[in-house]
């Protein structure tokens, strides 16, 4: 009988052989692209952020209930630290906890909607664009630069003065307005992909424009989308701050944080800082960690940066 070998495991043969020892599969690209990200730690801290900001908004109202519809004048402009309100009141007697995760929920669902519409159509308008090519890139591309002439925020105030706001309104309004930036950026990726060898390949095959687009096209520049996807959305924020800061807000008892600014600025002037400093740290600190996780989801799929 002969010996088992000395490398071989007890109860198996080797796994071993005469080319060396196996080695283990290389990382997918998605692992890959999550270990980029994990390295970064200013994205990782602006994830924190966002997930703790979206854990105050949905999760505190739970766990801190408040009344949002009614007035109390007798409790108007309490201090931070008072009785059952951390940190104070309104000018209505509206608890400015309550107020700020109950205003934050309008402001990111208005965000988040408009900032996805507006990559979304912004990204099929520039990869049908960048892929044709010709006179229908020429005239496509001719009306984002006469929209991108005009100022976004000039646009957003004429359109939200004309209609009543809402909140599928403000989505619209912004969205109508930041899908040029992603058309013109995807643009330029068609542009590069469509000269790709499998693309050849597929025209040669019989395949259409409209597979060309959605199924290489778009594929091909899915790490430029999900970047840009995360700036459109802190931008979007920030255009529901400016159009509520100016009155042009979903009508009360809704709030959001832009028009929480706009109806504390006035009580500044006597001491009131509790009114706008809430909502004014809360609108930096979610913009600047969208723009965080941004530049960290960028180095991620940044080949260049990726261990192989």
């Amino acid at each position: 009988m002969t010996a088992p070998s000395l490398g071989a495991p007890a109860g198996g043969p080797a796994t071993a052989d005469a080319t060396g020892p196996r080695t283990a599969p290389a990382a997918g690209p998605a692992r890959r692209v999550l270990a980029a990200f994990a390295r970064g730690k200013l994205a990782v801290t602006g994830a924190a952020v966002l997930l703790g900001l979206l854990a105050l908004c949905y999760l505190g109202p739970l766990l801190y209930p408040t009344d949002q519809t009614h007035t109390d004048l007798s409790r108007a402009s309490l201090p931070p630290g008072s009785p059952g309100h951390l940190l104070g009141t309104t000018d209505l007697g509206h608890d400015m906890l309550g107020r700020l995760m109950y205003g934050g929920q309008t402001s990111l669902e208005v965000g988040l909607a408009a900032g996805l519409l507006a990559t979304l159509f912004g990204t099929v308008y520039g990869a049908v664009a960048g892929y044709f090519g010709g006179w229908a890139d020429a005239a496509m591309m001719r009306v984002t630069d006469a929209a991108l002439a005009i100022p976004a925020l000039f646009l957003l105030v004429v359109v939200a003065a004309i209609v009543t706001p809402s909140k599928p309104v403000l989505i619209l309004i912004i969205a109508s307005v930041a899908w040029l930036s992603p058309a013109r950026l995807i643009r330029g990726e068609a542009l590069a992909l469509r000269s790709r060898d499998y693309v050849h390949a597929m025209r040669l095959m019989g395949g259409g424009g409209g597979r060309a687009v959605f199924r290489h096209i778009l594929p091909g520049a899915v790490g430029t989308v999900i970047v840009n996807a995360t700036f459109q959305i802190a931008d979007a924020i920030l255009y529901v701050a400016y159009l509520s800061f100016l009155g042009l807000s979903i009508p009360p008892p809704a709030a959001d944080w832009g028009s929480m600014l706009s109806a504390g600025i006035t009580y500044t002037q006597v001491g009131h800082w509790w009114l706008i400093f809430p909502p004014g740290l809360a609108i930096v600190l979610v913009v600047a960690a969208f723009n965080c996780v941004g530049d960290g989801l960028r180095d991620a799929f940044d080949v260049r940066l990726q261990k192989s």
